[in-house]
């Protein structure tokens, strides 16, 4: 990590104004990153303004101090000028300035010692010191390595703690898949620390609203389609569902995970048909990568087995050409 002795100097400046800053939509590495770094500097003796784009769903509610986040969809006038003040503003579990709109302008101009933190393929250049590597499961993951470069691994109490773990957990569904040699070794540190997975788990994965156990069975008794010939599966929603199930931001986490159940499936998408956009959430099993078929045909990215997209026009010609993409990737990796 280039620029580390600057940042501790930086950081041993009681004075300094710090940001932290993740993406829009926020996941739980997004907000378990934020809050676990956020916990880290407080127990170093610093102060820090956690801002996210928008709102956070509700399964990560629990995690200490998330009330305290400023959401700039909510309160734009105050995120602004708090990057304004900022003279270290870190950039967790993102590469690219465009992931934090409305906030991309003010961190651009900003002359503050900007530092990413992230494990997505092809950062942009915006930073002044990077920690940014692939073969990892989260961001979490390397706010665990962070706290080590700088020293005060001492310092990761069962706050931290609990705020990776989340990250972890949620990046590698529950210890699933994108699972390194080294993910194991922090989830283990991080028991030890006094991590609560217990706790944890039942948080992320049994806090279902009634509605959302009832929009589940809508999106696979209604809204599924599998292609045997591809090996694949598609979940869609329509403007109209969100509207009947008052869909909110989180209600549908983890849906595109429930087409790779079936053996049969290695590669699923999750399709929502939004006002102005159409949203894909992709996954896949093995070596088929999404990344680049969310990259080469939906103007997105991510992890190999794990990434996301978007589409302007209907819903129908977006699946249409969901359908074209995965055939021409299947046949691009014949053809290596």
């Amino acid at each position: 990590m280039e620029n580390i002795d600057e940042l501790k100097q930086f950081l041993a400046d009681r004075s300094k104004n710090i940001v932290i800053l993740s993406h829009r939509n926020p996941d739980g590495d997004a907000i378990g990153s934020s809050l676990g770094l956020y916990w880290l500097l407080k127990n170093m003796g610093l102060e820090a303004e956690v801002i996210f784009p928008s709102e956070y769903p509700a399964f990560v509610a629990w995690m200490p101090d998330a009330d305290r986040i400023i959401i700039c969809d909510l309160e734009k006038e105050k995120a602004i000028n708090t990057i304004a003040k900022a003279d270290i503003i870190f950039c967790l579990d993102f590469n690219a300035l465009d992931r934090i709109d409305p906030m991309e302008h003010a961190v651009n101009e900003s002359k503050a010692f900007k530092v990413m933190i992230d494990h997505h393929m092809y950062p942009e250049g915006f930073a002044d010191s990077v920690l940014s590597k692939t073969d990892v499961s989260s961001t979490c993951e390397l706010i665990f390595e962070f706290a080590e470069l700088l020293d005060k691994q001492q310092l990761i109490d069962g706050k931290v703690s609990d705020c990776l773990l989340t990250g972890l957990i949620t990046d590698t569904g529950s210890f699933k898949y994108n699972i390194y040699p080294s993910t194991m070794r922090v989830a283990a540190s991080l028991l030890e620390r006094g991590a609560n997975n217990d706790f944890i788990q039942e948080e992320i994965f049994n806090s279902m609203a009634e509605k959302e156990l009832r929009l589940l069975g809508h999106c696979l008794y209604n809204r599924m389609e599998i292609l045997e010939e591809l090996e694949t599966g598609i979940i869609w929603l329509t403007k109209d569902d969100f509207e009947k199930f008052d869909i909110q931001r989180g209600d549908t986490e983890g849906v595109v995970n429930f087409i790779l159940k079936m053996k049969k499936v290695r590669i699923a998408a999750f399709i929502k048909e939004q006002p102005t956009i159409i949203k894909l959430s992709l996954r896949s099993k093995g070596d088929f990568s999404v990344q680049e078929l969310a990259t080469r045909y939906f103007k997105g990215g991510g992890h190999k087995n794990a990434s996301g997209g978007y589409f302007y026009g209907s819903l129908k010609n977006c699946m249409e050409k969901f359908k074209k993409a995965v055939k021409s990737q299947m046949e691009l990796e014949k053809q290596i």
